[in-house]
Formats: structure tokens, sequence, C-alpha cells
């Protein structure tokens, strides 16, 4: 029996918890409108630590918060609502930003090493809020003066950090006054130029509606396999009758939380008839498209409203929605993982098509009709779209014209404080030749990727030397990619090896995450192809290069029906 002072402490917990919670969703307005945003970290507790902080001094009508603290809260556009109230609240906000956050592989401004104060991965801020008691004429009218922000930072090591510490204080501090506006007010000095031309592009997300975060399974050991066969034989062990939990649990090393017990999911998958039915295929990193078993009861973030889409023929545009490290996207046409193109960031799946849900009692059930596919493209969007073409493009051909722009070195450069923050935007030429001529090579891209181009009939490298085809240590060496001490594969450029895909140098990570195993002759020219498809991608990135000055000259201006 659960005593009755456990019993009270669980009330007690609870109210705390619901009480904070709605203190914490004053955080989630921005604007006088609800922020809405469906994965945040507002309920982290030192975001709850400084609401609570404010709300006190709130009531004392004046006072002074000082926090050293997890610096997330400074430019994650998930905390604008969070920003927006400490500036109401508060007269004075000093930022002293300690960087340090190897999460974000951040680097000093000169490309050194960057240290933490302390011992953790996350970037650490020092922050002081003041309020000061309004005077009495201001307080009666309910006048408040603007709140002043202003920011610091310090690079390098821990201990120049440190010596700094000790020797500065806020008075001694070189501060920067910042002017934190709509809609994001952030906490950081942002480089603006542009912005007011981007924001006339359409956004990722307001052409493509429909949209969702990439699958988590949170035991990837056990649902994802390079080959069938051994993830069929841990299936079958999960779901055999004849063993105790606990035997699976340790043999198949899976971990219990709160919301999943080893019980309660074999029960569920015993229970289903249909069971080798959902073995299917998953993009789990750039070109790296591996098995995996798509069932409710073993993953834990199936997205399957979204992610049944990808189950018929389909092409999904995979994006983070911002970015920590490179910019980047992908294409795929299977479903897809939540670190497919940046292990950092949030990765976003967007469907070209939608597929009729005919039967919705399990995942796989629409692949019984695929007739009557919808298009996933805004109606007004389409409709502005024709009016300036006078034509009507295919819905491959403008997914092919997005892609393009994502590939543009100089669009992501240009943009690159925007691309940190929110879906990309793409300017659409007025040029219908032009679209035509960015189009294609946005298809040639699209083909590359999928390595379904005869591109790559020729690869340019080949694999050579004598041994076991096992990885072993993996290290590049004047044009060779050695796998262990006797083979390698000839023929990669310097450009090509270190070639990223948002968070991802790919040829070193395809191979590297395949330690230990044995490439089979298939790995073998699937490796050659990626790497003849990074050398195109390069070649065609500067062709994109070439036409996108002239996109930018007249584009289509983005307009919304509900605004």
């Amino acid at each position: 029996m659960v005593s009755e002072t456990k019993r009270a402490n669980r009330k007690i917990k609870v109210k705390q918890k619901t009480w904070i919670g709605e203190l914490i969703d004053y955080y989630k307005i921005v604007d006088g409108g609800w922020f809405g945003e469906r994965k945040h970290w507002l309920n982290d507790d030192y975001v709850k630590f400084i609401r609570f902080a404010q709300w006190k001094i709130d009531l004392a009508g004046e006072g002074i918060l000082g926090f050293i603290t997890n610096h997330s809260y400074l430019d994650n556009p998930t905390f604008r609502g969070m920003r927006q109230s400490l500036m109401n609240s508060f007269d004075e906000i000093y930022i002293l930003n300690l960087h340090g956050n190897s999460l974000k592989k951040e680097k000093c401004p000169d490309g050194s090493k960057d240290g933490n104060v302390f011992d953790i991965k996350q970037g650490v801020a020092i922050a002081i809020f003041i309020k000061h008691r309004p005077e009495p004429a201001k307080e009666k009218k309910g006048e408040k003066e603007e709140s002043k922000v202003y920011h610091s930072e310090i690079w390098g090591l821990r201990e120049k950090k440190n010596g700094w510490l000790l020797e500065n204080d806020i008075k001694t501090t070189n501060w920067k006054k910042l002017i934190p506006t709509s809609p994001y007010y952030f906490f950081v000095p942002r480089e603006e130029k542009g912005r007011e031309n981007y924001e006339r592009y359409w956004k990722i997300s307001d052409i493509f509606l429909v949209n969702v975060t990439g699958i988590v399974t949170a035991r990837d050991h056990f649902v994802i396999d390079f080959d069938k066969e051994p993830l069929k034989a841990r299936v079958m062990t999960f779901r055999n009758k004849d063993l105790p939990d606990e035997i699976v649990k340790e043999g198949l090393k899976l971990r219990e939380n709160y919301m999943w017990r080893v019980s309660k999911a074999r029960e569920d998958l015993i229970a289903t008839d249909s069971w080798e039915e959902y073995f299917t295929k998953i993009l789990y990193r750039p070109f790296d498209i591996r098995h995996i078993y798509f069932h409710d009861s073993v993953v834990w973030r199936t997205r399957k409203e979204v992610m049944r889409h990808m189950m018929q023929d389909n092409l999904g545009l995979i994006t983070p929605k911002q970015f920590k490290e490179e910019p980047g996207a992908f294409v795929t046409d299977t479903i897809m993982g939540h670190k497919t193109v940046s292990a950092y960031d949030i990765n976003y799946l967007f469907p070209l098509y939608l597929y009729p849900d005919t039967d919705k009692k399990d995942l796989f059930s629409h692949k019984k009709e695929s007739e009557g596919r919808q298009p996933n493209i805004n109606l007004e969007f389409l409709k502005t779209f024709y009016e300036v073409y006078k034509k009507e493009p295919t819905l491959e051909e403008i997914f092919n014209y997005v892609y393009a722009v994502l590939y543009s070195t100089i669009y992501r450069t240009k943009y690159a404080e925007f691309l940190k923050t929110d879906f990309p935007r793409i300017p659409f030429t007025r040029d219908y030749k032009l679209f035509d001529k960015v189009e294609k090579q946005g298809k040639t891209l699209v083909d590359l990727h999928l390595l379904k181009s005869s591109e790559l009939d020729q690869p340019i490298v080949k694999f050579q030397g004598k041994g076991d085809n096992k990885v072993e240590k993996v290290k590049c060496q004047q044009g060779r990619v050695f796998i262990n001490n006797g083979q390698y594969f000839e023929g990669i450029s310097p450009e090509v090896w270190q070639y990223q895909i948002g968070g991802y140098q790919v040829c070193d990570k395809w191979l590297k995450d395949r330690k230990g195993r044995i490439l089979s002759l298939d790995d073998i020219r699937h490796y050659c192809k990626v790497v003849t498809a990074i050398k195109n991608t390069i070649e065609i990135q500067k062709e994109i290069d070439n036409l996108y000055p002239e996109i930018e000259k007249g584009t289509i201006e983005f307009r919304n029906e509900k605004e």
C-alpha cells in the first residue's frame, strides 16, 4: 500500500506542476497570440526557475534577478514568448553569453576551440534582470518604459573565461545594446540585412502544408538494422511467448521508461497477426537506407499520420526547422528518421503527395488503395503560381525547383542567419524560362540523391587492395579512403571527402557507421555511387549559383489568405 504521506506528496507535486505549468503558458504567447510550436523546451527546469523568480518580482513591483543557466533561450525561436515576457517585466536585461556549447559545435570567431566554464556540453549564459519601481505618475497611467537589453560575450578556453569573470563586473563589461524585435525578440546580436526581402518569399511550410518531424524509435539498436534477417530474428525473439520478459529485456538490451514497458509492448506485438508486414525501409542518414520494424509497440513515435504517405509512390523533402550546423536538405522516397539530415536539429518531412486512408485499423492498410492521391501543396500558392506563369508546371517540377534553391551556396550564405531560426523561404522567379532552367538542375539533384541517375552507372572511384572488406579504421590520404590497413577507395578528392549534407560529412559518416562490419559487394557499389553523386552535386551547385542572382531580380511575393 502507498502511505498517506506519499499520497500527499504526490498531490502536492501534481499541484505544483500544474501551477508552474500555468505560469509557463505565458511564455507560449507571442504578440498576443499562441506561438503554435509542437516541440519546445519551455518545460526545462531552468526555465521554470526563471519564470518563478519573474513572477515573484512582478508581485513585488521591483527587484533584481540573477541566473547562470543554459543559454538556449537567448536565440532558440521557441523561446521567443519567454524573451518578450521578460522584456515586458524587466526594465533592464543584461546577458553575458559564455558560450561553450559543444552540442552546437561552437568555436571561437577565429576558429579556435571554445571551452565551457563547467564540465557540461550545454552552453552557458549569465543573465541579470532588473525591475525598477515605477514612478507614481507613470504607474498611475499604466505606462512602462521600453525594456533595455544589453549583450556581451566571452569566447575561449575555460581558464580565459574564469580569469575574465574574476576580474570584471557589470560595470566593466563592454555591453552592446540590442533592440529585440518581433517575431523572435532575440537576445543575441543578429545580422538583419536582407530580412525584408527574405520574408517576402514563400516559406516551405506555407507551400507543403502537411509536415511532421522524423521518426523517433527510442531504441534504434533493436528496431533498425543494415540487414533484414537479424532484425527479423530480434523481432521474433521479442514475440516469443515462451521467453520471460526479463530474458528478452536483457538479451535485446532494452531499457524501460514511464511510457514504455517490455511486457505491454510484447503483448501488443504478440497479438498482431500480420506482424511480418511491418518490415520496411527508412532513410536513416544521407544515402543510408536501412531496415526498420515499424510498429507502434516498439517504435516510440512512428509519426504515422504523415509517414503513411511515404509508404507508396512519393517524394519527400527533408529539412530542419532551424540549423545549429550547416544548412542542409535531402530528398527521400521512404520514411525517415529524426536525425536524417542533422544530429542536433529537428528534422522535418514534407511529402509531395497525400494518399487516402482507406482503413485506419493499421499503418499499412493504405497500401490496399493507391488511387485518389492529392497534392500536398497550398492551393493559394498554386493559384498565385499559375497566375504569374500562365502555365501549370507539374508538382514534381515545383518540388525540383525548391530543391535546387536549397542547394544554392549563394542562397545559403546570404540567408544564413534566417535559416538558423525557421523553415527556409524560397524565392520563386517570375521568369518561367528561368524557373525551367533551375528546375532541371533540381531534377538532376533529386535523381542523384535517390541514386537513380544514369550518371552513377560509371562511378569515379574504385575499391582497391586485398583483405576481408572489414571496416576497421577510416582515414583519408592522398585521394584514398582506407577502411583498413590494406583496402581503400581510390579517387576521392578532398572536396568530395569533406562535403557535408547538413551536419554530416557524408563520405566519412557512411563508413564510420559501419565500423566492425564486412562490406558486401552491394555496399561497395553503393558507396562508389554515393561518392560519384557528391562529386556531381558539387558541380550542379555551381550551375545553380550561376542562375541564382537572376532569380532574385524578380520574385513571386508570398501571399496568404489567412493574413
